[in-house]
């Protein structure tokens, strides 16, 4: 009976060990996870703030190029104006 119990100790003791180090390990990894996400936020201002400079950079190309279709004579003044109101979304 003694060997029993002293194996059921044993095994007590390095469940517990294991356990306590496992948990230690998971806080420690989810802290770097969670301080490397704040600094990668830090340095990246976000997609939602670019979009916007984006957007109207993509519109501005577009009318540029409406614009040099006109001058070409391949769009009418007509042309012109009804493509440039759905661009800048007057439509």
């Amino acid at each position: 009976m003694p060997g029993l119990l002293r194996g059921i100790a044993r095994t007590a003791v390095v469940a517990g060990t294991a356990t306590a180090v496992s948990n230690r390990v998971s806080r420690r990894q989810a802290g770097r996870w969670s301080r490397r996400a704040q600094q990668e936020q830090d340095a990246d201002p976000g997609v939602d703030e670019q979009a916007p400079a984006d957007d109207m950079t993509a519109q501005l190309d577009q009318l540029k190029q409406l614009g040099e279709l006109r001058t070409q004579g391949v769009l009418t003044d007509a042309e012109f104006e009804q493509q440039k109101a759905v661009i800048l979304g007057n439509s």
